[in-house]
């Protein structure tokens, strides 16, 4: 009989430990406890936000007005010491307008860069399907590689530079739709609802109170101490590991979008890996220096629902993403 106690599952080179978090924790826990002094109600949408910065990716917001969604934003530039830019999308919208242009000055002789509000850390591109499709293509270069060229000349943008574009879903007259190419470039689509009763009666009684959200400056909200604490943890999300099951299970429910009769076409490669930054982000958050089948499913609706497109028909038998991608997800064998 063989000595178990010479049995060795794993030689110990192959065994590589996890990291241990010692950022995220922290760091998320003072911006959630610091928001919630302002925001109220909106708990999912605060943490899927998150999930965009640890994941340097961009989030598209959808929801009515007067949900917050300027509010959340701002409030959360404020927290984390980033600058904060707005950008109001209008029909007349320029891309000179976002990047900025060489201006001549008479004084010197000389063309010199006039800045656009696009060199900053948090832009909230402000209702963006608004602009002309050629506008909003200004944004793709500086959204995928963190840079912009202006007058052939390329200058690079904050290492935290992050667009969160808002939308409003219910008023399409005057607008123009964002192309896929655009839309593929925003690692999260948000659906903002409305607040829960108990949550609207909170916010009636902050107001009453004395609460005014136009002036936020007067508002007790306390800055992170650590101005590097938001790049420390992208740093340890980025060291974070994923099993291979749940590799295989991430690649397998991207795959079933594009085989989905109710589906015209799928996601890309693209969606799979913003699935596994997106899911590492999540158990960072959430305290854990490795992702599950879990986290997965938590952001798989905000990672695919605008990624792909339905079926006329299926949208004439009042199919809609969500539905469809959660219907795939119950297909898909959780893995141990």
């Amino acid at each position: 009989m063989q000595d178990e106690t010479n049995i060795i599952p794993n030689p110990p080179s192959e065994i590589e430990p996890r990291k241990a978090l010692n950022y995220t924790p922290q760091t998320i826990a003072h911006i959630l406890n610091e928001l919630r002094k302002v925001v109220v109600g909106q708990d999912e949408v605060i943490e899927q936000i998150l999930v965009a910065i640890l994941a340097e990716g961009h989030a598209l917001i959808e929801g009515v007005p007067g949900t917050a969604k300027t509010l959340t934003v701002k409030t959360l530039a404020r927290i984390i010491g980033a600058k904060f830019t707005r950008i109001q999308f209008t029909p007349d919208l320029m891309p000179s307008d976002i990047t900025g242009t060489n201006v001549f000055n008479m004084q010197t002789s000389q063309f010199a860069l006039r800045h656009g509000p696009i060199f900053t850390d948090i832009l909230l591109a402000d209702e963006i399907n608004r602009t002309p499709p050629k506008t909003q293509a200004a944004l793709l270069e500086s959204m995928e590689e963190r840079q912009t060229t202006i007058d052939g000349d390329r200058y690079p943008l904050s290492p935290l530079f992050t667009v969160l574009a808002t939308e409003n879903p219910i008023e399409y007259e005057g607008t123009y739709p964002l192309p896929e190419a655009q839309l593929d470039r925003f690692l999260l689509k948000i659906l903002i609802d409305y607040p829960s009763a108990d949550a609207e009666r909170e916010i009636v009684a902050r107001w009453d109170a004395g609460f005014n959200s136009r002036h936020l400056e007067q508002i007790d909200v306390n800055q992170l101490e650590d101005v590097t604490a938001i790049q420390r943890c992208r740093a340890e999300v980025k060291a974070m590991k994923t099993e291979a099951g749940v590799q295989k299970y991430i690649v397998e429910i991207v795959h079933k979008t594009r085989n989905h009769p109710s589906i015209l076409y799928g996601a890309s490669p693209r969606a799979s890996v913003a699935l596994l930054l997106c899911s590492k982000a999540l158990a960072a958050i959430r305290g854990r220096n490795f992702s599950t089948p879990d986290d997965v499913r938590d952001v798989a609706l905000p990672v695919l629902r605008h990624r792909l497109a339905l079926r006329a028909e299926a949208e004439l038998d009042g199919a809609t993403t969500d539905a469809v991608i959660s219907d795939i997800i119950k297909t898909v064998e959780v893995p141990r």
